[in-house]
């Protein structure tokens, strides 16, 4: 099976890194709009134009599922760009509330989401986890966590700074949604400022579990899966990151 992952930047290279340790996939075409990072802070119909042209590349290679790994993407822009697609498109945030309903959840256990201010204002997580019976959901948004990642800042007194400031008056939930690509990579941060309490749930874990349900998935023998990176912009500086945090350039 050969799968399109795209993202706004880095950040969806955490949602790779769940695809290949699944080894499902024989070859994985990945796609960062980085000369256009972050789409979390644009509005609707600029998400939907800049995702649509994302389509228009993927139709430069023979894929059979794309997947947006970019959760704002996957608020706003699914429905457009399946009716524009030859091949299905899967988002994040139906795979995330399965992974909710999957970890046995209770009704009235805390929820919290963390994403940027464009996926915490379309409330797709919040009216799904609502829809589902799901009461007691805070959604807030860290934007200032995907910069920081960026720049590979996944500890220390800034991140901590930056963590105070976002949770100061929030309990420690029992789920914690990463609402960001980004965010798996300070999981352990998060983690240790809730006391490693919650259950995370992690895109990338969660697109797996969910490809897993939908399709007819068998893993591959004795060979790799090829991924091959592309971007807007820099991609020498894509697949650096890709090279640090996947040791697979």
């Amino acid at each position: 099976m050969k799968i399109g992952v795209f993202d706004s930047g880095a950040g969806g290279l955490s949602v790779v890194k769940s695809l290949l340790e699944s080894k499902f996939f024989n070859e994985i075409i990945y796609y960062g709009d980085t000369a256009r990072v972050p789409y979390g802070t644009k509005d609707k119909n600029t998400i939907i134009r800049y995702s649509l042209e994302a389509l228009e590349f993927f139709n430069n290679f023979d894929i059979d599922l794309l997947i947006t790994a970019c959760n704002t993407v996957s608020a706003y822009a699914l429905d457009e760009m399946n009716k524009q697609s030859k091949y299905p498109v899967v988002g994040v945030i139906d795979s995330g509330v399965m992974a909710v309903e999957n970890r046995h959840i209770q009704k009235n256990d805390p929820i919290l989401i963390i994403a940027t201010r464009a996926t915490i204002n379309s409330n797709r997580y919040q009216e799904r986890l609502s829809n589902l019976g799901y009461r007691n959901i805070t959604a807030i948004q860290t934007g200032l966590f995907v910069p920081m990642v960026e720049e590979g800042i996944f500890d220390g007194e800034i991140l901590n700074s930056t963590m105070r400031h976002y949770f100061n008056n929030i309990p420690i939930p029992k789920a914690l949604i990463l609402g960001c690509t980004h965010f798996p990579l300070i999981s352990n941060s998060l983690e240790n400022y809730f006391d490693k309490k919650p259950i995370l749930i992690h895109s990338g874990e969660a697109i797996v579990e969910y490809l897993e349900q939908r399709y007819e998935l068998s893993q591959i023998d004795k060979r790799e899966t090829e991924l091959k990176i592309f971007a807007s912009d820099n991609v020498a500086g894509l697949r650096k990151i890709a090279d640090k945090w996947l040791g697979y350039s």
